[in-house]
């Protein structure tokens, strides 16, 4: 996992209207255009004064002050404010040159002066009171948020408050779906013997979507190496990254399996020089174990090399490309593989509908929300511990990701899982609220062993 995060790098930037930005990543820091406030402002609707004018007042002897005139929130007072006077001010009014202080109108009663409009504070004032002052919040130039942040209605606010009516965020990626198989028919076909409908396409599709990509759906990768390497690039040219379905086995006519073992260098290349990176089988998706995901992990030693088939008389892959890891020491999905085809990234899923859905959630979705530039660590599942509500006794020489159902009950969270949890049984997706984490080994766990579970 962390091999592909690293490999999903914050990509194409775009300019989308303020009232679009809600839900997307910063792509650039934006500052403060001016002080915030711009200028001192009223806390309240009252009266601008100098506090040094209410110094003697009290409900009993309240200080008398003429009042010179009114402001309004957008308007200016035609004058600084005199000795003994005051003005009416308004909530976000700017209070006059001179005022120091701004009385609510609670604490006020109106009055005569010499036949002229006036007012009685009963309080005295202290110098600041329910003024904010120019650049309180604010000063002109300080940062707003950072690149990568999330933005939230509150900064759609902040961002208008300050002229941006155009926000820099990291567009949506473009993410090519293909499947493999020869037996794979459209949706919408009727069944044919030996033949089964592509539902992976739509389902990978639906999930891209959920999680901030645009989908592409391309249709069915030949089965014959050329014509998959020619699908491929034309793939590439239209997309961000490429996520495939099934093919990546290691029958005659897995074909992404062919294409990807291209990407290896001859053993003996391979042998002699220690930069010769040949692909590489992942000990296991790199999900932190305990807690929600705070920081990428640290390298895999436990890397095991791959014998590579013969050259292959294939069209060339584009410049660029490198392998990953092919397969992953997990169940389900173990073909899962991965590469960088021209500079972009191609995960290759496997094509049984519930190994190709714990992969695309394990592996397809930090690298969709990396690419819209959420850190490498927040890109990484999150998890929560939680106590097994039923035990699941089937043992696993790799780590199991066991679909699961989550409910709380007297404050615990519980995990029942799933039946049908085959890798080719589609029945327990729609209800899977997370992934179980078993630990490799002959037995499973207990019920009520407590388990790391990833949170969907």
């Amino acid at each position: 996992m962390r091999l592909v995060v690293e490999a999903a790098e914050p990509g194409r930037r775009e300019l989308v209207p303020l009232r679009e930005a809600s839900g997307r990543r910063l792509a650039e820091p934006l500052v403060a255009t001016t002080d915030w406030p711009p200028f001192a402002r009223s806390g309240l609707d009252g009266f601008a004064v100098r506090s040094a004018d209410t110094a003697p007042a009290s409900p009993g002897s309240p200080v008398t002050l003429r009042v010179a005139e009114a402001v309004a929130a957008g308007s200016l007072a035609a004058a600084p404010l005199a000795p003994g006077t005051a003005v009416r001010i308004m909530t976000g009014g700017a209070v006059p040159q001179g005022a120091d202080a701004v009385v609510m109108l609670e604490q006020t009663a109106d009055a005569l002066l010499d036949g002229q409009p006036a007012v009685r504070v009963k309080h005295a004032a202290e110098p600041g009171q329910n003024i904010a002052p120019r650049g309180e919040e604010f000063r002109c130039g300080s940062v707003l948020a950072e690149p990568g942040a999330r933005l939230r209605p509150g900064h759609v606010a902040l961002l208008g408050t300050f002229g941006y009516a155009d926000v820099p965020v990291y567009a949506h990626p473009r993410v090519a779906v293909l499947a493999t198989g020869a037996e794979l028919l459209p949706v919408e076909a009727p069944l044919a013997p030996g033949r089964i409908r592509d539902s992976n396409s739509a389902m990978v599709a639906a999930l891209v979507e959920q999680y901030g990509g645009v989908p592409l759906l391309l249709g069915r990768v030949p089965d014959e190496p050329e014509a998959a390497a020619r699908a491929i690039t034309e793939a590439l040219a239209q997309s961000d990254i490429i996520i495939t379905t099934g093919g990546v086995s290691v029958g005659d006519y897995d074909v992404m399996a062919s294409l990807l073992h291209r990407l290896q260098p001859p053993r003996d290349a391979a042998a002699g020089s220690e930069e010769a990176a040949p692909s590489q089988q992942a000990p296991s998706p790199e999900v932190p174990r305990t807690g929600f995901a705070s920081e990428a992990p640290p390298p895999s030693t436990a890397a095991a090399r791959q014998p590579a088939p013969p050259p292959s008389a294939a069209a060339e892959l584009p410049p660029g490309s490198r392998p990953l890891f092919n397969k992953a020491a997990m169940r389900p999905g173990s073909p899962t593989s991965a590469a960088v085809l021209g500079g972009k990234l191609l995960l290759a899923l496997s094509g049984n509908p519930g190994a190709c859905f714990v992969g695309f959630e394990l592996f397809a979705k930090p690298a969709i929300q990396r690419m819209q530039g959420a850190a490498a660590a927040d890109a990484l599942p999150k998890q929560a511990t939680a106590k097994l509500a039923a035990g699941f006794d089937k043992g696993s020489p790799h780590e199991r990701f066991v679909r699961t159902r989550l409910y709380t009950r007297e404050g615990v969270l519980y995990a029942d899982p799933l039946a049908f949890g085959k890798s080719s049984m589609m029945a327990s997706i729609p209800d899977a609220d997370g992934l179980i984490r078993i630990k490799a080994g002959p037995e499973g766990a207990a019920a009520g062993t407590v388990v790391d579970v990833i949170l969907l």
